[in-house]
């Protein structure tokens, strides 16, 4: 007798993923054959659809982030606003945005549909660059304006997170989950290269050219222009209103009880605790690359490219494995995968080794990342999800603001030197390891399908692409 993952499907192949939800078990037979099959054809055909258009907009956004999201502070540096201003532009707006993006629950509620709200956030944040394109070409702009635009992008960001999240699960049939956000990831992280590559390459022809704010205003443009084409390819996609019908708001007073009483939402916590562990080192690794070990700007590009092809390419091994041993598992390799990759950089002494490094931190991460975002559809109850995944967002900004705070702590305290920051290093891998317990003592969820499911008559779906931000090269 086959096994389930016998059929898993070959990614790149969205025909692959229709044909595998055809045979599904969940769609009993009629005994009326030629009947059952004309319900089936148009049922194939629309996710089909739904799926093609879901990847389309993910790696628009990808890209982005890649030449949009990823110049934030260095446009605030070409702006003359200081070194403060570009170091803050990366934090602060980030927890404006999730302070804004806590009407999420509410807007959905008042429009009656998630995918009107996601359209909205989505149409919000394409927005959120035209300020920045003026400024560019006019030549000034308050730090104010600068990050109040930039709040709104992280806003509508992160708003349109949680419902996406609501309802996903009700387009991409289960046993083709793993693969096939492995596939969109894919996408996603080579659109994100291609972005920063091409913004790179716009603001170095800039620099040389003496019109570098011009060419500024042309990679907001095209960010601006990606995000719309990502709306599009949303509004192409169904949704399901039934699904929807009730949606329960959970307080931050309820979540808290629940996560001490040891729920699925114990996981959370976890995600969290990485968050602040990661950010103790990840936002120092380009001043230490750039200032201390004084690698060119290609060789940092290098660097950078390295982990997304590393991601890339182990993507699809990392949706196999985790259709064939569930995602718990997958996010345990994930989790002391990224334990050691921030202390290695104490032995990294050429740059082959740093080569070597980033690639095996980009492979770790890819588990990670994937077996995180899996894992909320089994952490939260459907109808619960909009508003837990908001409670959460703010919760992740806050963590991040924590974990770079206590780095920028030590560096102040022990001095900007080259062991301290080896030390920051150190400390990351340490509190990384630290978040395993948090991990093990999280309650297993459960991987089977809910029973609660969609009628499969009506397929529907929200593309909002999965979050995806250039960081400092190995975190």
């Amino acid at each position: 007798m086959k096994t389930h993952s016998a059929h898993s499907p070959t990614l790149g192949s969205e025909e692959a993923f229709v044909e595998t939800e055809r045979r599904s078990p969940h769609v009993s037979p009629s005994k009326f054959g030629t009947s059952s099959a004309m319900v089936r054809r148009p049922r194939r055909r629309a996710l089909r659809k739904n799926l093609r258009n879901s990847v389309s907009d993910g790696a628009a956004f990808a890209v982005t982030v890649g030449i949009g999201e990823t110049y934030f502070p260095a446009f605030v540096l070409a702006m003359g606003m200081g070194e403060i201003a570009s170091g803050l532009v990366a934090s602060v707006p980030l927890l404006m945005g999730a302070i804004l993006q806590m009407i999420s629950p509410a807007a959905v509620t008042w429009l009656g549909s998630n995918r009107r709200w996601v359209l909205t956030c989505v149409a919000l944040q394409s927005a959120s660059f035209v300020p920045l394109v003026i400024a560019s070409i006019v030549g000034t702009m308050p730090v104010w304006g600068v990050f109040a635009s930039v709040a709104l992008y992280w806003g509508a960001g992160l708003g349109a997170g949680p419902a996406w999240n609501t309802w996903m699960e009700t387009v991409v049939p289960f046993r083709v989950r793993a693969p096939f956000f492995a596939m969109r990831t894919r996408f996603g992280q080579a659109g994100t290269l291609l972005g920063f590559l091409a913004g790179g390459a716009a603001l170095q022809y800039g620099k040389h050219s003496g019109h570098v704010l011009e060419a500024f205003a042309v990679i907001f443009a095209l960010a601006a222009v990606c995000r719309s084409l990502s709306a599009r390819f949303l509004s192409r996609q169904s949704e399901s209103v039934a699904v929807h019908a009730e949606q329960k708001q959970v307080t931050l007073r309820e979540l808290c009880s629940r996560i001490r009483g040891g729920s699925s939402e114990r996981l959370l916590l976890y995600f969290l605790a990485v968050q602040v562990a990661v950010q103790i080192s990840g936002p120092y690794f380009s001043p230490f690359m750039l200032g201390q070990l004084k690698i060119s700007y290609l060789d940092y590009v290098g660097l950078l490219a390295t982990s997304f092809v590393a991601k890339i390419l182990m993507l699809p091994a990392c949706g196999r494995f985790a259709t064939q041993f569930g995602v718990r598992k997958l996010l345990w390799v994930g989790g002391i995968g990224i334990m050691p990759v921030s202390g290695l950089w104490l032995y990294a002494h050429t740059y082959a080794q740093l080569v070597v490094l980033q690639f095996a931190a980009g492979a770790v991460w890819a588990a990670y990342e994937l077996a995180m975002f899996l894992l909320f559809f089994e952490a939260c109850r459907r109808e619960e999800r909009t508003s837990i995944l908001t409670i959460f967002n703010l919760a992740n900004a806050v963590a991040l603001v924590i974990g770079a705070l206590i780095g920028g702590g030590v560096l102040k305290l022990l001095g900007q030197s080259h062991e301290t920051y080896l030390v920051l290093f150190g400390l990351s891998s340490f509190a990384r390891a630290a978040t395993l317990i948090i991990l093990k003592l999280a309650p297993a969820v459960d991987e089977a399908e809910p029973a609660l499911n969609v009628p499969r008559l009506q397929p529907a779906s929200i593309p909002t692409p999965i979050a995806a931000t250039v960081a400092a090269p190995s975190k």
